[in-house]
Parts: C-alpha cells; sequence; structure tokens
C-alpha cells in the first residue's frame, strides 16, 4: 500500500493533535507534533529569561538558537512520542496555560520557524507521515496528499482547553483561557511569517459539534480515499 503525506492544520485547540495522533496510529504512520516544537523552544526562552509578560528579547533568542536540540522519543510502541528539549523530557511542561501565553510570539520569529521548517520537512521524506500545525500545508508540505483545515468555534475551543487544564490539576479561570484561545488565533492570522490560512485544496472540518469518534472516523475515510486515489 502507498503512503502518503498527510497534513492536518487549524486554529489552537481544535484537536489537531489528538486526531494526527489517532490516524498516524490507525495507519501505522510516523507522528509529528509540530505544535509542540514551537512550545519547546518558548519554554527555552521562558526558562532563560528571554521571554516574559516585561520583555521579550527576540535577537537573544535567535543567538541561541544553536543551542537548542529538539527530538521526539516513545517509551514504548503504545506512547504517544515525547518531546525532548536538549535531552530532558519535556512533554508536560510545555502544556501548560503559561506556555500557551508565549507561544504565539516566540512562533513570529523568523529564524524559529526556518529551523523548525528545516527539521519538520526532514521527517517526513519518506513520506507516511502525519503532521499537525499551523502552516504544515501551506510551507512544510505545500505537496502533501491530503492536507486538512480543522476549526471549531472559539467558546468550544476554550471549553475544551479549560478542561484539559482542570483535569490536570491546574487552577485556572475560563476567561483567562478564553482570551488565551482568541489572543493566539489574532496573532497566529496576522503574522507576516507564515500565517495561520487554509490552504486552497484543504479540506475543512469544523468540529464544533463533533466528538472524538466521529471526528476521527471522518478524517480516516478521508485518508483512505487518498490512499487508495479515490479522490
Amino acid at each position: 500500500m502507498k503512503k502518503i503525506t498527510i497534513a492536518i492544520d487549524g486554529y489552537s485547540s481544535t484537536g489537531k493533535s489528538t486526531v494526527a495522533k489517532q490516524l498516524a496510529d490507525y495507519l501505522g504512520y510516523v507522528y509529528v507534533d509540530s505544535g509542540a516544537m514551537y512550545r519547546a523552544v518558548t519554554l527555552y526562552a521562558m526558562q532563560r529569561g528571554i521571554i516574559s509578560k516585561e520583555h521579550f528579547d527576540a535577537q537573544k533568542l535567535i543567538a541561541s538558537l544553536p543551542s537548542i536540540d529538539l527530538r521526539f522519543e516513545k517509551k514504548s510502541a503504545w506512547n504517544k512520542a515525547h518531546i525532548y528539549l536538549n535531552g530532558k523530557d519535556v512533554e508536560n511542561e510545555i502544556r501548560n496555560l503559561e506556555v500557551s501565553e508565549f507561544v504565539s510570539p516566540i512562533a513570529t520569529i523568523h529564524e524559529v520557524r526556518v529551523k523548525l521548517v528545516a527539521q519538520q520537512q526532514k521527517m517526513g521524506l519518506e513520506k507516511g507521515v502525519v503532521m499537525d500545525g499551523r502552516d504544515i500545508g501551506t510551507v512544510v508540505f505545500p505537496k502533501a496528499e491530503l492536507k486538512i483545515f480543522m476549526n471549531a468555534s472559539a467558546n468550544e475551543r476554550a471549553q475544551r482547553r479549560y478542561k484539559e487544564l482542570l483535569d490536570r490539576g491546574e487552577v485556572v479561570e475560563f476567561k483567562n483561557v478564553l482570551k488565551n484561545i482568541e489572543d493566539r488565533d489574532h496573532i497566529d492570522t496576522t503574522r507576516e511569517d507564515s500565517p495561520l490560512v487554509k490552504a486552497a485544496d484543504a479540506i475543512e472540518i469544523d468540529n464544533s459539534e463533533m466528538n472524538l469518534d466521529d471526528q476521527f472516523h471522518t478524517v480516516l475515510q478521508l485518508a483512505k480515499d487518498r490512499i487508495a486515489g479515490r479522490v
């Protein structure tokens, strides 16, 4: 059976990573969470005082890029691959709201995007890859055989993110989560370098009213059709 490249883009908290991982597991493909890569760079910048609520030293971050080593590693065949930052597993650290607040400004830096896009393209050379993010179908894999664009209302996405953070034991207010979602949408769609846009040949899926099973089977059918050459 031939292998294809599947690019899943969309707004934050639309379930891109969840469905991308499910699809990769089902098809036996490699899954790459590009958002985790930007979050790991953000964590690096936060840990070194490069970015905070008071300032952002973009030039210092650019100068530090050669010192940032990122890789994905699975602890077992059944687990999601965790991202490692300079040899340390930071999968859990990068998922909090504080990192979420800074990741979009980090992602606007051209040099950061160049470094990570090059790594992402290298990961997809052999096809058989599912990658999700903001610019996968437009910049990273513009020739991907299947491009999907995920969408949902800001309120629905904030509800999902709020529940996820509460389930992890974080103390947050819904209004702050919603504001973070809206702020990230604005930054992601208006930045000059690789803004979040739907590729002309992408299939848009609004999952505001979908459960996880509905979402997965919708995307899986699209993948099966492309692999079989039916569309």
